[in-house]
Parts: C-alpha cells; structure tokens; sequence
C-alpha cells in the first residue's frame, strides 16, 4: 500500500513490517502529527543482545521521523516472567536485582534511543509498569480486567498453545502475563495518549489482547504492530553464537569482536541486515546487495561498520575496522586500545601458550585451552600450535605477539 506516514513507509521499505493491528488506520493516525508508541523491557538481565536490536531500531526510526518513543521498564511484570518462546518458568527476581537491571539496561538503551531530559520532548520517555502494577489490588484487577479475558481466547495464543503443545508446564503465574502486558497498554493509552506498541512476532498476543482491551473498557481504538523474528539464512536464532550471546555492552563484548559478528554476516543475510541494523538510505542498500563474489566483502565490512557505531560508536567502529584490517593482513594492530582487540601483558619467562589463551579469554580454562590446541585452532603470528605443553619463547623478534584463537578471535601478548 502506499503509505501517508513516514515511520510506515521507512519501516516498510526496510523489511519491518511483519504484523499490524489495523494497517490503514494505523497509517493515518501516524500521519496526523506526533504519535507515540511503546515497547517494553523486563529486567530479567543487566545487558540487551542482538536480539533486541529490532525494537531498538524501531525505536531510532520512531524518533527520526518525528514520533516520541515510549521505553517501558517490566518493574511489575519482570516479577511474573513471559512465558512467550520459554520452554521453562524464568527465575524469580529479588526486588533489588529487578532494579539494578533496569538502571543497567538503561544505560545500554540510552546509546541507541535518545532519551528525554525533563521537560524536553524530543527524546523516548522511559516509564516503569511497576508504578501502576504493584498496586493493583487482586480482586480488583480480576473485577475490571479479568472479566475481558476468556480461558478460550488465551488458548489460542501461540505463548501459551506452543507451550502446551511441548508438554512443558505453564504455571498459573505465567498465565497471567497477558492480562498485565495488556493492562499495561492500557494505562499508556490512558496516561500518555500512547495509541500504539511495537514488538517482535512472539508478542503479537499479547498485544492483540491490549488492542481488545482498550476497545472493550474504554471504547478506544489502539494498535498493534511487529516485526519478524530473525533466523539468520543458516536458520540460527539471530543473537546467539557458539561462544554465547553478543552483548551489546561493550563491557561484555569488545567493539572489535562486535565488529567481527557482523562481517561475518552470511552473503544471504547481508541486504536485510543493512535494511535492519544501519541507517543508510535503501539506495545505497540496493547497490550493496547486488554486489557479488569477493565483492561482497566489501558491504560486510560497510555494514559491520555501521552497526558497530551505532551500538559503540563512530570512532570505535572505525577502529575496528581498522584492527580486522591490520590483523588480517598480518599486522599487529598494538596502537588499539584493549576494548578493540584484547590484550595481555606477560612479565615472567616461562608462560605457555594455554597461560597466554587464559590471560586473552580466548579460553574459560586449561582444559579448554587444551582442546583449541588439539584442534589446531590456536596459532602465534600465524603459526599453528599443535603441542599442548608448547611454550612462549622467551624472546621473540618483536615485543608483541599476535595470539590467534580460530579464524575470527585474535589478541596481541606483549613483553613487559
């Protein structure tokens, strides 16, 4: 269709669109001036990984197209947990580990959405459901909102029918969690004129469930609307790796390693992914995708570039670039900074090569370390180390040594 907003038609364009409530009126409501709209974030961890990055992105397009972002901490319904593709009830929280989490993933959510500062509208307001939801009496809640909602209905949603389908419990606790995701947009729509929420694919029940709420109590009209949950073209949930999640904290993950992720971006994935994850305009994003062969290194390296200012910004990004660059071309990259590439510093004679893993967290123990040796995945200045009881010579021609872990994991050990 043709869009008359915006925020549509750039996330249309950009692949974001999967599910809405009611398209057409979504797109004028959109166009009649600023709008905001809402995701939210339980605080079951202090860190956000790739996987967040489509609603962040959401976000970003939210602000440069002239609409108010609403970030909602889950305060309240991170002490329930989403049962929405779990195949196990989350872990309760303390009170005091829900808030540290929340002040630490708003510190990560900051570098990507502009925040407001008082009375400045022009940043995403950040707002916690535990104002409203911690004191909600119970036979309240069941009076005003639970009469809306049948066993039936909630049947139906994939959250709860995927999960029963697997034989996997579904407790009471977690059932619940519908009833308050929907609650809460309704109090959004009441508080702050907020007529819309954004989210991935697995949260298109519950948020149908606040559309029908907002109708049924207050004979409003909200909306919708989803993006597709990624798999990489491998078929890979998007966000996971062998190693583990990529954090987008780079206390957790280097900009260098961060940087490396998306350049090793599979050739089928490279169009979507600078669709998704960078802001350049779709022209440039066309003449990318076509390219092909060994040319197509050449947009990885544009698109592990941008995504990595985005999330880490510009000059880190370039440095990066610029290590990946040094390093494979056999360089040693020493005038980066740690946080680009990892370093070590040896000052006693003697160290093995497994000490030099370990002191790089190429390794998580000896044994570890041991296997990348057998598997012949551990190389100094590109020599294979086959010999698990090799040592570090004592001196070697320089006064750094390039320590390589695999194909994508390299660090520089240096001499005291």
């Amino acid at each position: 269709m043709q869009y008359k907003s915006e925020l549509l038609a750039v996330l249309h364009q950009r692949g974001f669109i999967h599910q809405c409530t009611d398209e057409g009126a979504l797109d004028r409501y959109l166009a009649g001036g600023r709008r905001r709209g809402y995701i939210g974030y339980d605080a079951t961890a202090d860190c956000l990984h790739v996987g967040h990055l489509m609603c962040l992105m959401l976000q970003r397009w939210m602000v440069a197209t002239g609409h108010q972002p609403i970030i909602l901490m889950g305060g309240g319904t991170t002490k329930i947990g989403d049962p929405s593709g779990k195949d196990e009830t989350r872990k309760l929280l303390t009170p005091e580990t829900i808030a540290g989490n929340i002040q630490a993933l708003r510190t990560v959510i900051e570098r990507f959405v502009p925040l407001a500062a008082g009375d400045d509208d022009t940043g995403a307001l950040v707002m916690n459901n535990a104002d409203w939801l911690d004191g909600l009496n119970y036979i309240d809640m069941l009076r005003m909102v639970g009469r809306h909602f049948t066993i039936n209905r909630m049947l139906t949603f994939e959250s709860v029918k995927g999960r029963l389908s697997r034989e996997q419990p579904l407790t009471f606790l977690e059932f619940n969690y519908m009833i308050l995701q929907a609650y809460d947009f309704l109090e959004l729509s009441r508080r702050q004129d907020c007529r819309l929420q954004l989210g991935g694919a697995d949260q298109w029940g519950n948020i149908v469930c606040g559309v029908e709420l907002a109708r049924r109590m207050d004979s409003r009209e909200i909306f919708g609307l989803t993006v597709p949950l990624l798999v990489t073209a491998s078929g890979a949930k998007m966000g996971k790796t062998a190693q583990g999640a990529v954090w987008l904290d780079q206390a957790r993950l280097s900009a260098y390693d961060y940087w490396q992720f998306w350049r090793n971006t599979d050739d089928e994935d490279v169009g979507r992914f600078l669709g998704f994850f960078t802001e350049l305009p779709m022209d440039q994003v066309a003449r990318l995708t076509a390219l092909k062969g060994q040319d197509l290194n050449h947009a990885k390296q544009i698109l592990a570039t941008e995504a990595t200012a985005i999330a880490h910004g510009r000059q880190a990004a370039q440095a990066a670039a610029k290590s990946a660059v040094t390093t494979f071309a056999g360089g040693m990259g020493t005038d980066l900074p740690s946080w680009v590439i990892p370093k070590a510093r040896l000052s006693e004679p003697g160290v093995s090569v497994i000490d030099a893993l370990l002191a790089l967290a190429f390794a998580a123990s000896r044994s570890e370390a041991r296997r990348l040796i057998r598997g012949g995945g551990a190389r100094l200045d590109g020599v294979v180390i086959t010999d698990e009881a090799a040592m570090i010579p004592p001196t070697w021609e320089s006064s750094t040594l390039r320590v390589s872990a695999g194909k994508k994991r390299h660090g520089i050990l240096r001499q005291e």
